[in-house]
């Protein structure tokens, strides 16, 4: 894709000789929120480490824009209870700004935070203040593992709507790492099954009967969530396993 700030073809990764992501495509243009799905240890965290360039493929390309800005929420981030640190002061570490400090709380809703002490805010609320600190760098491309994970219902719905109002704003790429189907379906442009390749991919519409998705999150869990359409590159039998063509040895 020409307007891509994210391309990533025909991308291999190994480690220690076993093969963690295989023949992956992915490009993301502006303004699009991907959302990025799979069972533990399908390779999640390792395709985002490589959108992000902390690793390098083993086989294949990945372009990005150049000098892309690139805002990066973690899972998880341990601040040692004994460190004296405020909400303000771990922020400023991003971006010693504080007119921008300001404006970037109002918009995660937590504005009232800016001088408490990290240790004393929620795990929702940390995930907000989180959620501040990679959008101080006004990021043209915001990268979020397991955004709502440790929040309650409530706030998920809530989190989700404002991911979503912030790309409409900053008109930033979201990628994001995610469990919550239910949640999130209806706040993404693209949804992507990995399990160590792209099972199936497509628009956040319609369709629990596929094998792929069913043989990744069950048949019930399947036919509970709001489901999206599947575009394949390959079809799979009943059991969900890869058809290949024996003609080129390439999917079906």
């Amino acid at each position: 894709m020409t307007d891509s700030i994210v391309h990533l073809k025909s991308v291999c990764y190994q480690h220690d000789n076993t093969s963690i992501l295989s023949d992956i495509d992915l490009s993301m243009g502006k303004g699009e929120i991907v959302t990025l799905i799979g069972p533990n240890g399908a390779g999640k965290t390792t395709l985002v480490k490589l959108v992000l360039g902390l690793l390098q493929p083993s086989q294949g390309i990945v372009n990005r824009k150049k000098k892309l800005r690139i805002g990066y929420m973690p899972q998880h981030l341990h601040i040692d209870p004994t460190l004296p640190i405020t909400v303000k002061r771990f922020l400023q570490l991003a971006n010693p700004n504080q007119l921008a400090i300001k404006q970037v709380l109002q918009d995660v809703g937590i504005a009232e935070l800016l001088n408490r002490p990290v240790q004393r805010v929620s795990g929702g609320e940390m995930q907000r203040v989180l959620l501040a600190r990679a959008l101080l760098r006004n990021p043209e491309l915001l990268v979020l593992d397991e955004p709502a994970q440790g929040v309650d219902i409530n706030g998920q719905n809530e989190l989700y709507q404002m991911i979503s109002t912030i790309r409409d704003k900053q008109g930033c790429a979201v990628l994001m790492v995610s469990h919550d189907l239910h949640l999130v379906m209806a706040q993404t442009d693209t949804v992507i099954c990995l399990n160590h390749h792209v099972c199936c991919h497509g628009y956040p519409e319609q369709v629990s009967n596929d094998p792929a998705y069913r043989e990744l999150f069950g048949a019930q869990q399947a036919a509970a969530l709001a489901i999206y359409q599947h575009h394949h590159d390959h079809d799979h039998d009943i059991h969900g396993d890869v058809i290949c063509d024996h003609k080129d040895g390439k999917h079906g």
